[in-house]
Parts: structure tokens; C-alpha cells; sequence
């Protein structure tokens, strides 16, 4: 039986923990979004780490008893910082961290729109089994190879203006392409701040975790998606319909 309470029990520099353990099975790592520039620390309640909270929350409920622990990785900087890739250092860091505290355990990493893009920039660790990509942001020329051999969940609400769901698109094909398994879903009507349609952006991405960890049938679209290979587009445009989560 898990025993793990529901508030963190343990925290680092790189990862506020929401469930942690002595010897977790697996580990899921969130990453909130930020700015294109800043070198402030972003607040403790600012509103990009906010609306990732009750995804935090459907992780750890999702996941009681099963011996996963469930973070939020720390970012040193608001910004993304041009070549310092901020986001990104802090994402790799916390990934390194959890491998020198737990050992290989699986990894997967839920980002959201700066957020998104420094889980892909991680993904190459090697105990990242999988990434849920939430409107993620992938200015072009963004690299992929390190995502071969992982599972790459993206989604993108359709009324998105601050991030481009073509972006996410074209990322995904060039994932693909790279040797990576490879779906995007698409909420019609979603925004970027993720408040319209909140239940089902939280259901989908809790089911995508679980799923990308083995813990819960992935849905049949998305593994048909995952079998697709090459430059195949098959599964880059799946819709889930309105008032539906898989």
C-alpha cells in the first residue's frame, strides 16, 4: 500500500515533490511554462506554475498506491534566455537528480508551453520513457534527435493564439522522423491558458501519463498513432471531440 501523503514530503533545488517516496516505481515530472526572457525566479504562485497545479493534483490522485512519485521541476529563471535554454538546463538537471536518487526508474515528463519545450530538450535522458507536451512552444529549428525511441504525446487546443498548433504539428513530424513514437491531439475550442475545456485537458494529460508509464491502457488512437513510423502523418491530427476525454 502507498503511504505517501498527499502534500510534499521531501523537496530539492531542482524538484518541489507533491508525492515522494524512499524508492518510487516510476516518476512524473511537471514543467510550467514562463517567459521568452527573464532571469527573475519566477514566484512561487505566478500564473504559469498556477494553472499547472490541479494537473499536479489529477497526477497524484491518478497515481496513489502505485508507487510513483509526482514534482514540479524548479526553474532557476522566469525566461527562456535565448541560448541559455534555462528551462531546459533546470529540466535536464531534475531529470539527472531523480537518476542519482532513485536509480533507472522510468520518467515522464508533462510540460506546458515553455514548459513543453524543455521536457522535449530533456527527453534524452536516459530514463525518459515519455513526454506529454501540453501547447508546447517549438520556434523552428528546434532539435528532435534526442527524442528517438521515446513516446511523444502532444496536445494543442485549437483556439490557441499564443502558441501555434501548426508548430506542434510540424514538431511532431520532425519527432517522428527522428525515430520517436508520435500523436497529437487536438481540443477544439482549447485556448492557451488551458481554462476552457479544463476537465478534459487534465483527464487527457492524466491519461496519457499513466498510460505512457504502463499503469492504464493507453486509448486505441493514440497506440495506432505510436505505431506509425517515418514520415507517415497518420495520428498528428486526432480530435477529441467536445465534453469527451479519453
Amino acid at each position: 500500500m502507498d503511504t505517501w501523503p498527499a502534500t510534499a514530503v521531501r523537496s530539492s533545488a531542482r524538484v518541489r515533490w507533491r508525492r515522494a517516496g524512499a524508492q518510487p516505481r516510476a516518476v512524473v515530472l511537471v514543467l510550467h511554462g514562463g517567459q521568452e526572457d527573464g532571469l527573475q525566479p519566477p514566484g512561487r504562485w505566478t500564473p504559469a506554475r498556477l494553472r499547472m497545479l490541479p494537473f499536479v493534483s489529477a497526477l497524484a490522485r491518478a497515481t496513489r498506491g502505485r508507487g510513483v512519485a509526482v514534482g514540479e521541476v524548479v526553474y532557476r529563471c522566469e525566461g527562456w534566455n535565448g541560448g541559455r535554454a534555462d528551462a531546459a538546463v533546470d529540466a535536464v538537471a531534475a531529470v539527472e537528480e531523480v537518476a542519482a536518487d532513485w536509480g533507472p526508474v522510468p520518467v515522464v515528463l508533462v510540460g506546458h508551453s515553455m514548459g513543453g519545450r524543455a521536457a522535449l530538450r530533456a527527453a534524452g535522458g536516459p530514463a525518459v520513457t515519455g513526454v506529454v507536451a501540453l501547447a508546447p512552444w517549438c520556434p523552428p529549428g528546434e532539435p528532435c534527435t534526442q527524442l528517438a525511441g521515446r513516446r511523444l504525446a502532444v496536445v494543442h487546443g485549437s483556439a490557441d493564439r499564443v502558441t501555434e498548433p501548426a508548430a506542434s504539428r510540424r514538431i511532431a513530424r520532425e519527432a517522428r522522423a527522428a525515430g520517436a513514437e508520435v500523436c497529437v491531439l487536438t481540443l477544439p475550442g482549447g485556448r492557451h491558458g488551458m481554462l476552457e475545456r479544463a476537465a478534459d485537458w487534465h483527464a487527457v494529460t492524466t491519461r496519457l501519463a499513466t498510460g505512457l508509464l504502463g499503469l492504464t491502457p493507453l486509448p486505441g488512437e493514440v497506440c495506432d498513432a505510436f505505431d506509425r513510423r517515418g514520415t507517415d502523418p497518420g495520428g498528428l491530427d486526432l480530435l477529441l471531440p467536445r465534453r469527451r476525454a479519453l
